[in-house]
């Protein structure tokens, strides 16, 4: 028979991982101040949501079921490593992101890197935090794996391969000299314009999955429709799709290619 829910130690813990998270995004605060590059921010993204598992994981000993705790763990783990390396080799020896030179600009006079902690930071605190109980409330889960978490696992393993392929091929694309200028449209990026923000999207749907094969994981439900919005609709693909308005073949790449969901590319009729 399963235990209950341990909620008096799921809510004692929750303070516990706010906790760590603001550690890690105030501590990023000042390595971004005194590299004077904000967007460090980006590269901790992926490591605070190892940090809430990895938290959550101690605490939830004795507690949630032993098999899911794991897997979420090493899930988590992989996800947010392998991507905070990668953006910190993306972000090696280069200059501020463009859109945090417009924040600080925008501040008020002298305030700029108070704004970004304030404003900036904290948001992605708040946001780490709500998105993050997905493995939170994994973690004291006490019902067993079911054929639900495999379902996760699998559809965890699409997102990985569509982010970690798309890094890769657009990676190798942007060192040909013959590229520049060109729009990647090649491998996975003919089957979708964002494979790595649906990569990501997928990742969350699949560990909801696995938190969700048992109650009240269900409940976490907000995490992976937060990421969904975000990256679909209001920060990922919007965003990026406007600076790459205009350039030449962008038009006959959105003719023909998905904007989110992978599918395979459409035949365009040539005049």
């Amino acid at each position: 028979m399963t235990s209950p829910f341990p909620t008096a130690a799921f809510l004692a813990a929750l303070p516990l991982v706010l906790v760590a998270l603001a550690v890690l995004i105030v501590g990023t605060w000042f390595v971004g101040r005194r590299l004077r590059r904000f967007a460090v921010i980006d590269v901790v993204w992926g490591v605070g949501f190892v940090v809430a598992a990895a938290v959550a994981y101690v605490l939830s000993a004795g507690h949630g079921d032993d098999g899911r705790r794991l897997l979420l763990l090493v899930l988590t783990s992989l996800w947010g490593l392998r991507l905070a390396g990668y953006l910190a080799w993306r972000q090696r020896g280069g200059e501020e992101d463009p859109r945090y030179t417009d924040l600080l600009n925008r501040a008020p006079d002298g305030k700029g890197e108070l704004h970004m902690l304030t404003k900036v930071y904290t948001f992605q605190l708040v946001v780490m935090f709500l998105v993050a109980m997905v493995q939170v409330v994994g973690m004291f889960a006490t019902g067993p794996l079911t054929w639900v978490a495999w379902v996760g696992v699998a559809v965890w393993a699409v997102g990985m391969f569509f982010e970690v392929v798309g890094d890769a091929q657009l990676t190798a694309f942007k060192a040909d000299p013959a590229n520049k200028g060109k729009i990647m449209d090649r491998g996975v990026w003919s089957w979708t314009r964002h494979p790595n923000y649906f990569g990501d999207t997928a990742v969350w749907w699949g560990l909801f999955l696995v938190t969700a094969s048992s109650w009240p994981g269900v409940l976490t439900i907000l995490s992976p429709l937060l990421m969904t919005w975000a990256l679909a609709f209001r920060t990922g693909k919007p965003l990026t799709e406007q600076r790459m308005a205009g350039r030449p073949g962008w038009d006959a790449y959105v003719a023909r290619t998905s904007g989110f969901l992978p599918r395979p590319p459409r035949r365009v009729a040539t005049p």
